[in-house]
């Protein structure tokens, strides 16, 4: 997984140097003892701009609950080596009760964390509660942002214009969503620039969610007859998530879906304008350990 995320990372910085890259979770990657790798975790550090980190604190087995204190303690350890090495650290915690939401975003701040609470784990909505360490300034880089909003399922906007108007609406420094609307469009360069811009009017970042541990069956990518023969990496469906199935990340089949050429993923998304990728299922590793 690591020479996955090296390799995504070589091939949109040698087209612009400023594109962030992003794993999600798998955070023992930044450990020499995360996995078995022909790179190493400075290799593996220096690819990337920051990490992502789900349930530090709320949500790990149930949403609004309180993540078990050995688990926190064990992902903090990882995730401090991380921001040691100057990267940013994004938490996302499951809460919706205003005390547990108030704690998360302490908790957060206090380790030198950006973090944002859900109120919902399918990130469907923009919550109603006022946006921590609000600001007007122009986020020209990861390492600025002082709060984000993860909106990743537009499912609740009738259209495209209605999620734009939405966003712009708010003041958060970054916002990572979809490359695609519910309704299969990609988003246009013109429309991630609106994006960009804050109500009170400052500027964001905005970053999009990419899934390499998991192929899913409503993509762009996805073949008709993988329904009836699944390719030979594909592995089974997530029991969790209808639709999404286990991939052996490390086949050349699916990197080249990934990255690598101007049909790929991360070239899609960086033809339409975004300013970084959220890399989702790094932890995919574990299920093949």
């Amino acid at each position: 997984m690591r020479e996955f995320v090296i390799g995504i990372s070589q091939f949109a910085k040698a087209i612009n140097p400023n594109f962030n890259v992003i794993p999600q979770n798998g955070i023992e990657l930044v450990s020499s003892d995360g996995e078995n790798s022909t790179q190493s975790n400075s290799d593996y550090l220096n690819a990337i701009d920051a990490n992502g980190q789900e349930d530090l604190w709320y949500g790990y087995d149930t949403n609004d609950k309180a993540t078990p204190v050995e688990t926190t303690l064990y992902l903090k350890n990882f995730l401090n080596l991380s921001k040691k090495a100057g990267k940013t650290i994004l938490v996302t915690d499951y809460c919706s009760t205003i005390s547990k939401i108030n704690d998360s975003y302490f908790e957060n701040n206090k380790l030198g964390y950006v973090s944002f609470a859900a109120n919902q784990r399918e990130l469907n909505n923009i919550p109603s509660t006022t946006v921590y360490q609000e600001n007007n300034q122009v986020i020209s880089k990861i390492s600025e942002i002082k709060n984000f909003l993860y909106l990743i399922n537009p499912d609740n906007f009738a259209t495209k214009t209605a999620f734009i108007n939405a966003v712009i609406a708010t003041n958060y420094d970054l916002i990572i969503m979809d490359l695609f609307f519910h309704d299969g469009t990609s988003f246009t360069k013109s429309e991630i620039n609106t994006l960009r811009n804050k109500a009170n009017g400052g500027k964001r970042l905005v970053i999009s969610y990419m899934s390499i541990g998991e192929a899913e069956d409503y993509r762009y990518y996805w073949q008709s007859n993988w329904n009836t023969s699944k390719p030979i990496w594909m592995d089974s469906e997530n029991p969790d998530w209808k639709g999404n199935f286990k991939v052996k990340y490390w086949y050349p089949e699916w990197q080249k879906i990934i990255y690598g050429n101007d049909d790929s993923y991360v070239k899609k998304i960086m033809d339409a304008g975004f300013d970084g990728v959220y890399l989702d299922i790094i932890d995919a590793f574990e299920y093949y350990e």
